[in-house]
């Protein structure tokens, strides 16, 4: 076994490849997609020694099993889990050697909902529009992890990254997003906007890489009429029938017949990422700038 690539034995609940994304073909109706937490992506690679931009493995709440055909250096961040090598623990948020033929187990999430597993060299699936980013509303990319699957590493030429700690915030107890007025807040009462920025939601479970759903008190509208499908960016808080708040993630649509009270800063994102089901959500004004 010495060809670069791995097998999947164990997919997970829902692993997909993911880069930072790509970006600038809303006009093409093709999400942006890319890492919800793109920090904890970029992280990952700096610790193996690739690109920011590499290719990773997004796991979501149960982690995920693999066996490379090759030694390789790996590392997992994000949500933190206990993580394995032939059964043996190994480091989390650290460099590790995997040998060829190794079992490689990224366990249950202890915290967080998407851990990052970041291989030298990247993984190596055919890039669609510049991206490695499996898209699950418009189906472009590879197809989210399957067991079996066998999946294709990059040429390492890098040594990876000395590090004594990880850099990296631990997932949100309270999500806190600060919002500017969405291009629709006229169409919301006055008490509704009040009540989005002084009362307390959760994160439904509902929720996945298209949008953060919430649980709380529905939003009243001024008007009922129905909005022509507009555009949607990153972070649009939008409001369906229910009047409760869907804040868009990575894998939005890029149009929307739903009014747009509301969008969250891009900065405050990677904490919806991470957040689970039933974490406290706070939407805040946006200081001005």
């Amino acid at each position: 076994m010495t060809d670069r690539a791995f097998a999947v034995v164990r997919a997970g609940a829902l692993t997909t490849v993911q880069d930072q994304g790509r970006p600038g073909h809303a006009h093409l109706g093709v999400p942006r997609s890319g890492a919800l937490d793109p920090a904890a992506a970029r992280l990952a690679n700096r610790l193996v020694g690739n690109s920011p931009d590499a290719a990773v493995l997004e796991t979501t709440l149960n982690g995920c099993s693999v066996r490379p055909r090759c030694a390789v250096t790996v590392t997992v961040v994000g949500a933190p889990c206990p993580v394995t090598v032939d059964g043996r623990p190994v480091a989390w948020g650290a460099p590790v050697r995997v040998p060829a033929g190794a079992l490689l187990d990224v366990g249950a999430a202890v915290s967080g909902v998407r851990g990052y597993v970041a291989f030298g060299g990247g993984v190596a699936v055919e890039p669609v529009l510049a991206s490695r980013s499996t898209d699950l509303l418009s189906g472009l990319g590879p197809p989210p992890l399957a067991d079996g699957t066998v999946i294709p590493l990059g040429r390492h030429r890098a040594p990876h990254a000395r590090v004594d700690a990880v850099p990296h915030p631990a997932p949100p107890r309270e999500l806190v997003l600060r919002v500017t007025p969405g291009p629709r807040a006229d169409w919301f009462t006055p008490s509704a906007l009040r009540t989005l920025t002084t009362r307390a939601y959760r994160v439904s479970s509902a929720s996945n890489r298209i949008g953060l759903r919430t649980e709380g008190p529905s939003l009243e509208r001024a008007f009922t009429d129905e909005l022509p499908s507009e555009g949607m960016v990153l972070g649009a808080v939008q409001v369906p029938p229910d009047g409760r708040p869907v804040v868009f993630l990575a894998d939005h649509p890029t149009t929307g017949g739903y009014p747009v009270i509301a969008v969250v800063r891009e900065a405050d994102l990677a904490g919806a990422a991470q957040a689970v089901p039933g974490t406290p959500v706070r939407f805040v004004p946006a200081a001005r700038r």
